[in-house]
């Protein structure tokens, strides 16, 4: 080997260990990251609380495996003690290869249950084919969850959403349902029989995904809806994203309003009383009011 070639290989071999320490350090910045604003939305929102049973659900996508692993460890140095039951549904969907989580949570040592209930059958003979799944596959998904977890005794119910899909939503509800709402990271069920939390309420969608390839978390895919073109959550996606590319930040800024809410400043007249502001500070002179065909409400407009 020439000298040339030799200097070459030995500033290769050198620079192999540093970016090898570049890469851990950036990973546990990413984990620390990830733990502390999990940790801070639980302390935010009260999520969880002391002798908690907090029922984990997964899907087997990225973000509720990342939930599940941030709570474990969060759960291994919290001041309070709780519990984790991992839980997931399996809506029998064709392909769905059963053996993948119950495999990765018997390595784990966790507690879980693996409910059975062919949601599938009932959404695609429900819905068109050209329709979206989504809403009523949620809707099923959710009862069946919100049933099993008090048959379990859980006290919370943890899902995998994160900032992201909290701001969708919010975009989601505003464009198609001309409603202002998104997902709360806490959340007491209709019927006051279940509380529902929301830990990745301040984590990115990026980060998640950073943490899913260096976790390497075994993910399935869903094929039911994520197949389907055209989704009303992917347009909205899509535009955030091209928002957040031409003006970094602006999904924080988006998530920060909602912490920020003026029902003054809106115009809901169930969320704020209009009819009752009144002049305040000064003495409104009744003796000198104009003539009457005069006022605003006798005016032709």
């Amino acid at each position: 080997m020439s000298a040339k070639a030799l200097q070459y290989r030995d500033m290769h071999d050198w620079r192999r260990p540093m970016a090898l320490r570049k890469d851990q350090l950036e990973a546990n910045k990413l984990q620390k990251r990830l733990r502390r604003n999990v940790g801070k939305a639980i302390a935010d929102y009260a999520m969880i609380e002391a002798d908690d049973r907090v029922m984990v659900c997964l899907s087997g996508g990225k973000d509720s495996y990342a939930m599940l692993d941030i709570l474990m460890r969060l759960q291994k140095s919290a001041p309070l003690k709780f519990d984790l039951v991992a839980v997931n549904l399996d809506q029998k969907q064709p392909g769905f290869p059963t053996h993948v989580l119950p495999d990765y949570l018997q390595a784990l040592g966790i507690e879980y249950h693996i409910v059975e209930k062919d949601t599938y059958r009932i959404v695609t003979e429900k819905i068109p084919a050209h329709k979206t799944y989504c809403s009523l596959c949620s809707r099923l998904r959710r009862g069946t969850l919100y049933g099993f977890a008090e048959t379990i005794g859980a006290t919370k119910i943890a899902l995998g959403h994160h900032r992201d899909d909290i701001v969708e939503t919010l975009f989601l509800n505003l464009f198609y349902q001309g409603k202002m709402k998104a997902m709360p990271p806490k959340l007491r069920s209709d019927d006051g029989r279940n509380i529902v939390i929301r830990p990745l309420a301040y984590c990115r969608e990026s980060d998640l995904q950073a943490l899913a390839e260096l976790r390497e978390f075994p993910i399935i895919p869903c094929n039911l809806c994520g197949s389907q073109d055209g989704l009303q959550r992917t347009v909205v996606k899509e535009m955030l994203g091209a928002w957040e590319r031409q003006y970094p930040g602006r999904t924080d800024t988006i998530f920060s309003a909602l912490q920020h809410v003026s029902p003054s400043q809106l115009a809901d007249t169930q969320l704020f009383d209009f009819s009752a502001l009144k002049l305040e500070g000064r003495q409104v002179e009744k003796d000198n009011e104009p003539a009457a065909d005069t006022r605003i409400g006798a005016l032709n407009l």
